[in-house]
């Protein structure tokens, strides 16, 4: 059975006794019911984790960290997912299955057809919570590198940025007339680098289809099917990692 596994945002150095922030503590021994001398994982997201023996002394906490374990779970190339915003809590779980299936960057976009509104301190607040999603879930499926969720931006801002030489972008539409399987093969070399947008429920906007257009994004036809929102993105990633053998 795995090691029960905890992000710490703090330095980690083979050898050390780490006293654990008291979130992490209640999460060990009240929630999972961890006892003195139980072997647990520790990372803090810049590479590898460390192995740890776990030292209670009464709701409080500390970890023996053990040698350094340089073993990563990181896709051999880069996806970015740019995500428009879903109603209600979907975007939680968005970002709890991109980050299990690979994804290096969370982009949240404020799409023209988004329902969910965020502004101010409650936007703010938002992308701290999906984040400490993300975190979590590094935790379950053993990353050690903490994909970031950035601030929402527009398409337009999205779009309008720099990309990095040779990057690839795509986006799903039911009536495209390439299929994404065809796309990769069609391309001259194998991407290292893909960027994946995926609409809200309603869909992109004319605008924002003709803009993406203009940018460069491929549209491709993932299948016969018509995907919800906070499906699309995990399915697209999983696909392009079998069919670039990534996974």
């Amino acid at each position: 059975m795995p090691l029960p596994r905890f992000h710490v945002d703090l330095p980690l150095q083979s050898g050390a006794r780490l006293d654990l922030p008291a979130p992490i503590a209640h999460h060990a021994l009240r929630v999972l019911r961890l006892r003195d001398g139980e072997e647990i994982v520790l990372f803090n997201g810049r590479g590898g984790q460390y192995p740890a023996q776990l030292e209670v002394d009464g709701r409080a906490a500390a970890a023996q960290l053990g040698t350094h374990d340089s073993r990563e779970a990181e896709l051999p190339g880069r996806i970015v997912l740019a995500q428009a915003i879903p109603s209600g809590d979907k975007m939680d779980w968005v970002v709890e299955k991109a980050v299990e299936v690979g994804a290096h960057a969370i982009q949240p976009l404020a799409a023209a057809r988004s329902i969910l509104k965020l502004s101010g301190e409650r936007l703010e607040k938002r992308v701290q919570h999906w984040q400490r999603v993300a975190i979590a879930a590094c935790e379950q499926c053993g990353r050690n590198r903490v994909p970031i969720v950035s601030a929402p931006l527009t398409p337009e801002q999205w779009l309008s940025r720099p990309v990095p030489d040779g990057s690839q972008r795509v986006f799903c539409d039911p009536d495209a007339e390439i299929r994404l399987t065809q796309w990769l093969g069609d391309l001259p070399a194998a991407p290292a680098d893909l960027e994946l947008l995926v609409g809200p429920e309603g869909g992109w906007s004319p605008e924002e289809y003709a803009l993406a257009t203009r940018h460069g994004v491929r549209a491709v036809r993932f299948g016969d099917r018509i995907l919800r929102t906070e499906t699309a993105g995990t399915a697209l990633i999983s696909a392009l990692s079998a069919k670039l053998d990534w996974i």
